[in-house]
């Protein structure tokens, strides 16, 4: 990395169009954290059982699991503004049901799995739609920084989120399900106002359904690179994804309360932020795939430390080293992909991506859940992070060829494999 500031940050945030897709993305995420966290706290008071917490990932992925690649041809196909916006609505939908569960004094989880099974589908189709936008609004000269400063913006939402979700959580869930509900509403009128005219997309009403569905997936794995790049992210993370047990830390191990449970999952988001913003400050112009693979070592290393701990400060610190090493791998795997992609099928191409996103993320929290259930959660943490770095080592064999990238942009001359 060269530490010479650049102006493309500071010419993209001069951008009105792109200044309120962030608006949206920052209210968005921040209803997002929120609802998480008070989700997850209110199941967990009500069942005091950590698989229950492997269920709330699983009720979210399984839907977006069988919606995505339809999601990813309605972006290449639909307007993706327009798309977002729905998106928003059901999610300002979604926290009004909870907000409806919660004053029925119900004692039961299935409504609210049932709940987070509609909001994995609104984030099927908002996922592909904003990462296929963000292109066509910014450029492609501007996109490295503009990848930065968004998912530095998001790292804002989850640094306050969880804060805020945890304060408000004081106050009732009902309350913090009703500050939900009109964060969504932004999100969407933010997006409405977006009026500027954009490229036209390819028409591919002449193939058949199955062929634009899985025409990301054939395109993916017809490049290694890319191929590597977002399998890493998946296995690695499915694997060493601790986020789902922290309830069960801040409750049982570390002896803190909703508060701090929204500061112990601010402190990932806290490492991204600070990551994102030197990021979207300087360029990474060499060894951008070494670079990627020394990212998910220390997540898994981070992954371990924060299994043994019993102090809250090393805890802390932990998660913010995992953020910020989380922050360099996915900076790498979005501007990779997205360079590579042509726009009219960046669409499917990022549904696939969210796909594998959203199996590390919710199968990976179902994952923690049961092995949690089964070993104990400091096993289930600790032994995640080793499979981590196993993870990174089988990839360095597997992916050579994505372990010798240097140059972001030249991802787009890369070899395709026909074979």
């Amino acid at each position: 990395m060269r530490g010479a500031l650049t102006p493309a940050a500071d010419s993209v945030l001069r951008d009105p169009a792109f200044l309120k897709l962030l608006t949206s993305r920052l209210t968005a995420a921040t209803a997002v954290q929120i609802q998480s966290v008070v989700v997850g706290w209110q199941l967990y008071a009500m069942t005091h059982s950590a698989l229950t917490l492997g269920w709330v990932g699983l009720a979210q992925f399984l839907p977006m699991a069988a919606l995505v690649l339809p999601a990813g041809d309605a972006a290449d196909r639909l307007p993706r503004r327009l798309l977002l916006i729905a998106s928003a609505a059901i999610m300002t939908l979604v926290s009004l049901i909870f907000l409806v569960l919660t004053l029925s004094g119900t004692r039961s989880p299935i409504g609210f799995f049932a709940t987070l099974a509609l909001f994995g589908v609104a984030r099927s189709f908002s996922g592909p739609s904003l990462t296929s936008l963000l292109p066509q609004i910014v450029g492609e000269a501007h996109l490295p920084k503009a990848i930065a400063i968004n998912s530095s913006v998001f790292q804002i939402a989850v640094i306050g989120g969880p804060a805020i979700g945890g304060a408000i959580y004081l106050a009732g869930p009902s309350v913090a399900y009703a500050a939900c509900a009109t964060l969504f509403g932004v999100a969407a009128a933010s997006v409405a106002r977006i009026r500027r005219p954009l490229p036209a997309k390819a028409d591919t009403t002449t193939q058949s359904a199955f062929a634009r569905f899985t025409a990301g997936i054939v395109y993916v794995r017809s490049r290694p690179i890319i191929l590597g790049a977002i399998s890493l992210d998946l296995f690695a993370v499915l694997l060493g994804g601790a986020t789902a047990l922290l309830p069960v830390y801040a409750h049982s191990i570390l002896h803190t309360g909703p508060a701090g449970l929204g500061a112990l999952r601010s402190a990932v988001a806290v490492g991204a932020f600070a990551m994102g913003l030197y990021l979207s400050r300087v360029s990474l112009n060499r060894r951008a795939g070494p670079t990627m693979f020394v990212a998910v070592a220390v997540f898994g290393l981070g992954t371990i430390v924060f299994g043994l701990s019993t102090h809250f400060a090393l805890s802390f610190a932990a998660l913010v080293i995992m953020g910020a090493a989380d922050m360099i791998s996915m900076f790498v795997r979005s501007s990779l992909i997205q360079l590579a992609t042509p726009d009219a099928m960046r669409g499917r191409v990022n549904a696939v991506n969210m796909l594998f996103i959203g199996a590390s993320n919710e199968l990976g929290e179902f994952e923690s859940g049961v092995t949690a259930g089964l070993l104990g959660t400091v096993p289930a943490v600790v032994l995640g992070g080793l499979g981590t770095l196993a993870v990174v080592g089988g990839w360095l064999w597997m992916f050579p060829a994505l372990r010798r990238v240097d140059r972001l942009e030249d991802v787009g001359r890369a070899p395709v494999d026909t074979g």
